[in-house]
């Protein structure tokens, strides 16, 4: 058997290891499932993005919401702002690909709802500035990034910062706290 599996499995325990050892972040996470909650209780949304695979996870934690997580029930006002490929390219080609996520901010969401970006660097600039317009709406922001947290440390209003620089463990723990927040989320709305 080739000796890496076990290694890879070990690394990716070893940072969930750190985030369950990290009061703070648990704090945070505690935090988020509140103002999601009340956010969607309010009749508001809670939108996401993210580029390659943190897009991927950030379309797959809109589904959780606006489909299901573990009950049958009413769905969420919550989406991935890349699921619209014209968009997507003419804003790109017209624009720039930095202000893909800044522009959605500013025409579809209000205060009151929330955006949630996915960088593991937390320096991906179409998140920035979607952060960036976000917060001259009166928006709040949640950003899941690595360990610095990037330019989103100071833009986020809610940082969840996972321990790594290792890009794959990152995303692996984006996912690990998404699927918490989902749950706790839906339980709280659908008691």
């Amino acid at each position: 058997m080739n000796t890496s599996i076990p290694a890879i499995i070990q690394a990716s325990i070893d940072v969930k290891l750190s985030i369950l050892n990290n009061q703070l972040l648990l704090q945070t996470v505690d935090q988020i499932v509140t103002i999601v909650s009340n956010s969607f209780k309010n009749g508001n949304k809670v939108l996401f993005c993210g580029n390659g695979g943190s897009a991927a996870d950030a379309q797959h934690l809109s589904a959780e919401f606006s489909g299901r997580f573990y009950k049958n029930r009413k769905a969420l006002p919550s989406d991935a702002l890349h699921c619209n490929s014209s968009y997507l390219t003419a804003v790109a080609n017209d624009y720039s690909y930095d202000e893909i996520y800044a522009r959605l901010v500013e025409g579809t969401m209000e205060k009151g709802d929330i955006l949630v970006g996915l960088t593991t660097s937390g320096n991906s600039p179409n998140i920035v500035k979607a952060f960036e317009a976000a917060r001259a709406k009166g928006i709040t922001t949640i950003g899941f990034t690595g360990s610095t947290g990037g330019k989103l440390q100071s833009l986020a209003d809610f940082l969840l910062n996972v321990p790594s620089d290792t890009t794959p463990r990152i995303q692996e723990s984006h996912i690990l706290l998404g699927h918490i927040i989902c749950e706790l989320v839906e339980a709280d709305i659908f008691n």
